[in-house]
């Protein structure tokens, strides 16, 4: 193992100690919320003046949008998207992390005999796809450097 370059995902460092998330009380803002509290050294606080960097989710949207259809007309397959945009500032206006929208897709079959079946597998879908947004913005947090203050 040693001579593969196998590592553990550690914790992550980031360039701010303290990070304030508005509304982190469900959805991706919460997940992001929970996986920087345990996997980074910042931590997470309530007021944004008492905070290094504030995290702005602009937007969460998740789709779903016909892929293909049988002979018949009917769904074969649909494609599952989930968008993400966000920012992370320091409070005065300087960006560690510039505006950013990310995207995933899944495509899934689908079958008018397994429905209940599939809107489980959809909605399983759509769980991993938020695990992977978070681990995403995780990595780009990590590797963001401190904002250089404006010369006036």
């Amino acid at each position: 193992m040693a001579a593969c370059g196998f590592q553990l995902r550690g914790s992550a460092t980031v360039p701010f100690n303290t990070l304030y998330i508005p509304n982190a009380t469900t959805g991706i803002a919460l997940d992001l919320k929970r996986n920087i509290e345990a996997g980074t050294q910042a931590k997470v606080v309530n007021d944004a003046k008492a905070a290094d960097a504030v995290l702005e989710l602009f937007g969460e949207n998740r789709e779903k949008i016909i892929l293909s259809l049988t002979g018949t007309g009917r769904v074969r397959e649909f494609r599952l998207r989930y968008t993400v945009s966000y920012r992370v500032t320091d409070g005065k206006g300087a960006d560690y992390v510039p505006k950013t929208t990310v995207q995933l897709t899944r495509d899934v079959t689908y079958s008018d005999t397994e429905i209940l079946a599939k809107e489980a597998e959809e909605q399983l879908l759509f769980r991993d796809m938020q695990s992977d947004l978070v681990q995403q913005i995780l990595r780009r947090l990590a590797s963001a450097e401190k904002p250089v203050p404006a010369v006036k």
